[in-house]
């Protein structure tokens, strides 16, 4: 008596050979979801660190010297009341400044490590909650009008920050940004 149907042997084989067809795309698929995922993270990171620091270097690019008069009243914004561009404070983890408007000025790193701004007081997020600003530092040169008269004053800004958006390593990308501003007002003597 012939049966109509297939052995135990022909169904597994049957049945390895279908996974091993899909595995491999499969596989693939996976693997390029994993990879857009830390190509996303990382261009999300790159977006916001290049906001802020095209942001900081506008406002450092066109600041002003304190501690002068303007319209009878005396402008200091910098903690030392010196004739200066800018001052770093905070173990260079914060700048001061007097910006275009005639306004006090600052960029800084809080406690959570997230970058700040405070202009006249109110106080504005540079970067989102889903970063951490690893290191901040500003380094002046050039900042009082009795340096030497070809130093004009720069600011070097150097970042690192680091993307938080999930548990996975490979989803938070590190970045490290380091650039120099000069004034856009030339700190020169007539």
């Amino acid at each position: 008596m012939a049966t109509k149907g297939y052995t135990l042997i022909e169904i597994m084989v049957a049945v390895g050979i279908f996974f091993a067809i899909i595995a491999a795309p499969s596989g693939f698929f996976v693997g390029s979801l994993k990879g857009q995922q830390r190509a996303l993270a990382s261009q999300e990171l790159l977006d916001n660190v290049s906001y802020a620091l095209e942001y900081i270097s506008r406002s450092l690019r066109m600041a002003k010297k304190d501690d002068i008069e303007i319209k009878g009243i005396t402008c200091n914004c910098c903690p030392s009341g010196d004739r200066v561009n800018y001052e770093v404070t905070d173990q260079s983890q914060r700048i001061i400044f007097r910006n275009y408007d005639n306004k006090c000025q600052e960029f800084y790193l809080d406690d959570g490590g997230r970058l700040k701004e405070s202009k006249d007081g109110v106080i504005n997020y540079l970067t989102s909650d889903d970063l951490e600003v690893v290191s901040l530092q500003f380094t002046v040169v050039g900042e009082s009008q009795f340096d030497d008269p070809s130093l004009q004053p720069k600011v070097t800004l150097f970042l690192e920050v680091k993307g938080n958006r999930g548990s996975d390593p490979s989803l938070q990308p590190v970045i490290k940004i380091q650039t120099t501003i000069s004034q856009r007002n030339l700190d020169v003597q007539y």
